[in-house]
């Protein structure tokens, strides 16, 4: 699973999931994408889920590109343990996402492939999610 290999703190702030994604809401290197339109925590464990159903369903083919990195930590305290002594230690990561950001592209599959791989990946998301094509550049 995905987690970074070191941070400067080992402790984050909650934060707010106010806003939209103004980085990371276009088509980059794939043809098609999968985009959150909701805003929301992913953890490392959905992003392999998502990864692992999408390899699979198109049987090794294309390329697959993972446009979100968990970086925040999130602290867990003890089950029955009583209120103040602190904050929790860390227990997994996530990735904070707004409304408008791409979670996965794919290229080198047929566009019908495409489509209904995404959509099996999308079940794996805790978000509503859309569909996107690139459209051609005019050269």
């Amino acid at each position: 699973m995905l987690s970074p290999k070191r941070t400067k703190y080992r402790k984050q702030h909650k934060g707010r999931l106010r806003g939209i994604s103004y980085r990371g809401n276009k088509i980059a290197f794939g043809e098609f994408a999968l985009q959150a339109l909701e805003p929301c925590w992913i953890t490392s464990r959905q992003i392999e889920a998502g990864r692992r159903v999408l390899t699979r369903y198109v049987k090794r083919g294309g390329k697959l590109w993972i446009r979100i990195f968990p970086d925040k930590p999130i602290t867990v305290r003890p089950a029955g343990t009583r209120m103040g002594s602190g904050k929790g230690a860390p227990d997994y990561w996530v990735a904070v996402i707004h409304p408008g950001r791409i979670i996965y592209e794919i290229k080198g599959i047929s566009e019908i492939l495409a489509k209904q791989a995404l959509r099996v990946a999308a079940y794996k998301m805790p978000v509503k999610t859309k569909f996107l094509k690139a459209e051609l550049k005019a050269e």
